[in-house]
């Protein structure tokens, strides 16, 4: 099985709408029900949600949040499912690499920049652990008439950056049903949650 989490790289990456097949989003609405799905139930309500309007392909706010995390709808142009929730300490580090990619910057390059922008001070990072959950799934995952989700896959995420596999006891080795640590010693560093399907 792979384990690598390009699933979750996906739910971040905004490309230009001229890179992109135009589809049409489904409504506010249904896309805040979906986005939220991941998180815990108490932090649902008060999650701030970004999604997609029809009349272009960028994310703006669907609705604006008083708690502790911001979620991203489905991105209508995916024809999987994927939706992910990530704490408000990450939002300077998640936007700047939508603007990288918005701006045509690929790949590893994305990250390349963002390590060098904290390294430099100019982009800032946690300072305490912070948490990511997502779900993905194939199209037709998320039940707009009941609001729920079938044949998805969570997964969490805690960014700790910095993090290494001697500061945390953490093994790098990608496994499922069993924590460990992705990006070791890098500012994206975190550990990795699979759980077992």
């Amino acid at each position: 099985m792979n384990l690598r989490p390009h699933c979750l790289i996906a739910a971040l990456v905004i490309l230009p709408a001229s890179l992109v097949a135009q589809a049409t989003p489904a409504p506010a609405a249904e896309q805040i029900t979906a986005a939220v799905l991941p998180l815990p139930a108490e932090f649902r309500e008060s999650a701030r949600v970004l999604g997609y309007r029809a009349t272009e392909h960028t994310l703006v706010e669907l609705r604006a949040g008083s708690g502790p995390f911001t979620c991203l709808a489905a991105d209508p142009a995916n024809k999987g499912f994927h939706v992910a929730c990530y704490h408000k300490s990450l939002e300077p580090f998640m936007a700047r690499g939508r603007e990288l990619r918005a701006n045509g910057v690929k790949g590893d390059q994305v990250d390349s920049a963002r390590f060098m922008e904290v390294r430099k001070g100019a982009l800032k990072m946690p300072v305490q652990a912070a948490s990511l959950y997502s779900l993905t799934g194939p199209a037709g995952s998320f039940d707009a008439s009941t609001g729920s989700v079938t044949g998805a896959r969570p997964l969490f995420v805690v960014y700790m950056p910095g993090a290494t596999t001697a500061t945390t006891g953490l093994s790098a080795k990608p496994a499922e049903g069993t924590p460990w640590i992705m990006y070791p010693g890098t500012p994206k560093a975190h550990i990795m949650f699979v759980p077992k399907m």
